[in-house]
């Protein structure tokens, strides 16, 4: 069976931003009715040599229904290696504690930083095997409350 062959039923591979927003605002509406709200907050920690210069990477995260989320974790190879890395995961720690979170989580796949977050004392509950192929893909948690 194919979309075309579903009444009211488009399929594309260009998916819109306002496309996601809608679906973001139906799950959301949806979401806030059964668990209350999510109390989304962005957080940005971003490396910027200048006021004027693009951003050359940083942390990247969202606290919401406790957890923070940190979606994006990237470093130029030339800033890897001196700890800054760690800074800024522990300042975004600091910051999910400060807005009352209990954990965080996050991803990651074999071939990048795995050994690096549970170093900073996180630790894999899933993985999806072969996902790219010939790798995996994990995923990572560190509990802040007394659950740790």
């Amino acid at each position: 069976m194919t979309a075309a062959s579903i009444p009211g039923v488009i399929e594309t591979d260009q998916v819109t931003d306002a496309d996601e927003k809608a679906m973001m605002k139906f799950l959301g509406a949806y979401n806030h009715a059964k668990a209350g709200p999510e109390g989304v907050r962005p957080l940005g920690l971003l490396l910027r040599p200048a006021a004027d210069a693009p951003i050359e990477g940083g942390v990247v995260a969202w606290s919401w229904y406790d957890w923070l989320h940190i979606a994006f974790v990237y470093l130029p190879e030339s800033l890897r290696g001196a700890g800054l890395g760690r800074k800024l995961l522990q300042r975004a720690e600091a910051i999910a504690r400060e807005r009352g979170c209990h954990g965080m989580w996050l991803d990651t796949f074999s071939f990048q930083a795995r050994g690096f977050y549970e170093k900073l004392g996180f630790s894999v509950f899933a993985e999806i095997e072969d996902y790219p192929p010939g790798h995996s893909r994990f995923f990572l948690r560190k509990r802040l409350d007394r659950l740790g």
